[in-house]
């Protein structure tokens, strides 16, 4: 099942996701939806349901740990809630800008690939990076805190390169000429 909003939102009640939560879930998902809208001018077929349910869902599983594990924490509820197998795998691999199995490995993590793939899952961890708790803003402020935490700053470039080879022009640019004012 690819759940719907009012599904969405009941799932959100039951796990126990605050407004603080939720409102970033929502902008999220208004960022993924809007490069959805984009993607498929050019002739992309992404699916914009599979988008708009794991961008609302993607951090369901901080309900249960701030930790990199809450998009495993999160992937793995959804899946026991008979939730589509696209959407859990976008929730699992929004986390940085992926994970590989090898960096899943030295974190405790599941032997599993954590890399966005597909171009729904790319698209919810795209968004997901350009959001600060429910305020967009420009992507260098991600790029800055990755450089910060010592994560893997190609990985994420090559998202936003590989997103901008789809969309034929730059992804954030697309976000901030779209969206005038915070969401």
């Amino acid at each position: 099942m690819i759940p719907d909003e009012e599904q969405i939102l009941e799932l959100h009640r039951r796990y126990g996701s605050n407004d603080v939560l939720l409102n970033h879930c929502r902008t999220v998902a208004k960022v993924a939806n809007l490069l959805t809208l984009e993607l498929k001018k050019k002739g992309s077929r992404v699916d914009a349901e599979v988008v708009n349910a794991a961008a609302m869902l993607h951090d369901i599983g901080r309900n249960k740990t701030q930790t990199v594990r809450h998009g495993l924490e999160g992937a793995e509820l959804l899946e026991r809630e008979g939730v589509d197998g696209r959407v859990v795998a976008a929730v699992r691999k929004h986390v940085g800008a992926g994970i590989s199995a090898e960096e899943a490995q030295s974190l405790g993590l599941p032997n599993l690939d954590y890399i966005p793939r597909s171009v729904e899952e790319r698209v919810v961890c795209f968004a997901d990076k350009m959001v600060d708790s429910s305020r967009v803003r420009p992507f260098e402020a991600e790029v800055q805190r990755f450089v910060r935490k010592g994560h893997d700053v190609q990985r994420l470039m090559a998202l936003k390169k590989r997103l901008r080879d789809e969309l034929g022009e730059d992804p954030e640019t697309v976000v901030l000429d779209k969206i005038k004012e915070p969401l």
